[in-house]
């Protein structure tokens, strides 16, 4: 079938639409990731979205229930050069057709990607539409146009669970597929605060010897230090961190009384709620292989990514110090506070997708509440 991409700028492109019919709107971005698609679809943080995958096949692995990174899609739309529906994946159990058809998300085949990614490269992430049904260019882009933009949206909220849970589940393996750690293993009481948490992250914490609570965004601070934990940490997720003035306001509490970690969203949360600023990137950083150098070794780790934020680290002079630095366009990819056992990365340490560089973060964290028992 006949589908179109519109953007709000007035550019458009036509191709052929797969997966659920009808029309998908938001912002639209690219990532550079080659592999684990199914991973993006299910990853929380790309809420309010409509993602354009840079490499050109896509569908040849087909979908499998094991690698998911949380319960449903978030994505508003799904943009490929070319679309395979016969994969080959001796785990698959689905096509990614079927996949997306099953939880109404809409795809678009057989554009220009490439000229689609320089596009948004030059002139910025912004609000697009993908259609099935109308396929007239002004009306589209007048459809683009009206959509709210992506800063000033809390949509990290919107996301979280609803209540508190306890999570088990360790990193997959081979022959044993997910594993459950010996409960005695597990030294460590984290609460994890979900900002739409991917699931490796948990898996992560868990085989770093976690025993680890998930609670909503704006679970009060007040009942997680009653839990005695031994440290916090702060989720991914979507959106503008700005916004969410409640949650900031709740994670000043942590301050100073417990070692805490953020990522992605959270690491921008955490900036914010030390005083400092962030601010909206001109097409964000997604994908699983950019160069991030750690200022303590000098050591250069390709690392997954996928914000559209940053964090002034200027506006933290005093408090906090650069710790790791994005090696393409120079922003703030950690930190780590002067004087208290507080650390952030903006990048996925957790790599699902991509290279296992960082998965080293989760064992400073433990380090750290070790230090601080």
């Amino acid at each position: 079938m006949k589908a179109v991409l519109a953007l709000a700028d007035g550019r458009v492109f036509e191709g052929k639409g797969f997966g659920a019919a009808g029309e998908a709107t938001g912002e639209v971005v690219f990532n550079t990731a080659m592999t684990g698609y199914q991973e993006v679809l299910t990853d929380p943080s790309y809420k309010g979205q409509m993602v354009t995958m840079t490499y050109t096949q896509m569908g040849n692995t087909g979908i499998n229930p094991e690698d998911i990174e949380s319960n449903q899609l978030y994505l508003s739309g799904f943009i490929v050069k070319e679309y395979h529906d016969h994969y080959s994946n001796w785990r698959a159990t689905m096509s990614l057709d079927a996949y997306l058809k099953e939880n109404g998300v809409v795809g678009i085949q057989g554009l220009d990607t490439r000229a689609l990614t320089r596009h948004l490269r030059d002139h910025g992430a912004q609000n697009g539409i993908i259609s099935t049904v109308d396929f007239d260019h002004e009306s589209l882009v007048k459809k683009a146009r009206a959509l709210p933009s992506m800063a000033g949206l809390d949509l990290a909220t919107g996301v979280s669970c609803e209540k508190p849970y306890h999570w088990t589940e360790g990193l997959w393996d081979l022959e044993k597929g997910y594993v459950h750690p010996d409960p005695a293993a597990l030294k460590y009481k984290v609460v994890a605060y979900d900002f739409g948490i991917k699931l490796n992250i948990l898996r992560c914490l868990v085989s770093a010897g976690c025993d680890v609570t998930v609670v909503p965004a704006t679970f009060p601070a007040e009942q997680a230090l009653a839990m005695n934990p031994d440290g916090i940490f702060f989720s991914n997720g979507p959106g503008d961190p700005e916004p969410m003035t409640e949650v900031i306001e709740n994670m000043r509490k942590f301050v100073g009384k417990k070692p805490i970690f953020g990522i992605c969203l959270g690491h921008q949360l955490l900036g914010l709620a030390l005083g400092g600023k962030t601010m909206k990137l001109k097409f964000g950083n997604h994908g699983s292989n950019l160069p991030v150098m750690d200022l303590a070794t000098r050591k250069v780790e390709v690392t997954a990514q996928n914000h559209g934020f940053s964090v002034d680290i200027v506006s933290l002079a005093g408090v906090c110090e650069l710790a790791h630095e994005n090696l393409n366009d120079q922003t703030v990819e950690g930190m780590r506070h002067k004087d208290l056992p507080i650390f952030s990365v903006q990048h996925h340490p957790e790599a699902s997708p991509g290279p296992h560089d960082s998965h080293y973060l989760f064992g400073r964290f433990v380090e750290m509440m070790e230090r601080h028992r």
